[in-house]
């Protein structure tokens, strides 16, 4: 039987706690809890191998940061940072302290979980499938094709890692930045349009599925398939 992969969620409140964890576990995690940063550091060293940590910024005793600091002494393990702050500041500190990503409060926690695959995907914790399927599109990352429906369409380089971000992040909100940060693999100083250009060609490319990509006004996009089950 396959091992589950172990959650560390570290917070003050326990309903919060409580919510993600039981999202965590109906996905076949492992749930470790700490309601404070001391027992956090306590646990993460005890148990030795966790897979990821939900850590909350603001907890008494010893916050967020400082475990985080104090993990990242030790261990690369990815790291998901809440807080109800929603501070540009704190989130470069996190960026800096080698946070993975970075959530404000209040979130879904279907969303949190998306995130904690997504993350442990790219580390490669969950066995990354060379396959990716998602409304009728199927992505094969090995051999960098892609078919709608069975038939194989032609994409470049770009328009192939584009779709494969939205598709590894479906469901998310996905600011221009962001895409950009991770599918240009910099922090790109070029102009946004880049990705609404490339979002057109992958579109048009895909056909009626384009419509999965959803425009967020002022913000990015969000690839969706769920938004396309009505009829018509």
């Amino acid at each position: 039987m396959e091992q589950r992969l172990k959650v560390m969620v570290v917070d003050d409140e326990s309903r919060m706690r409580k919510l993600v964890k039981d999202f965590l576990v109906k996905k076949n995690f492992e749930v470790v809890e700490a309601e404070n940063g001391v027992e956090a550091i306590d646990l993460f060293f005890e148990h030795k191998n966790i897979d990821l940590v939900i850590l909350d910024v603001m907890m008494p005793k010893m916050d967020g940061w400082e475990v985080c600091r104090e993990i990242r002494s030790y261990s690369k393990v990815p790291i998901i940072m809440l807080t109800a702050r929603a501070d540009e500041q704190d989130e470069l500190l996190g960026f800096e302290l080698g946070v993975d990503e970075y959530i404000s409060k209040p979130f879904s926690p279907k969303i949190l979980v998306a995130r904690v695959e997504a993350i442990l995907r790219r580390t490669n914790a969950i066995s990354a499938d060379d396959t990716l399927r998602a409304g009728g599109i199927e992505i094969d990352k090995a051999a960098h094709q892609v078919t709608v429906d069975g038939k194989y369409i032609e994409l470049s380089f770009k328009e192939f890692e584009l779709l494969t971000y939205f598709v590894e992040n479906q469901g998310l909100a996905l600011s221009r930045e962001k895409i950009l940060n991770s599918v240009w693999n910099y922090d790109y100083f070029g102009d946004a349009r880049t990705i609404d250009t490339h979002v057109k060609k992958l579109r048009n490319k895909l056909g009626e599925k384009g419509n999965y990509i959803r425009t967020i006004w002022g913000m990015g996009y969000k690839f969706e398939v769920e938004s396309q089950s009505t009829p018509g």
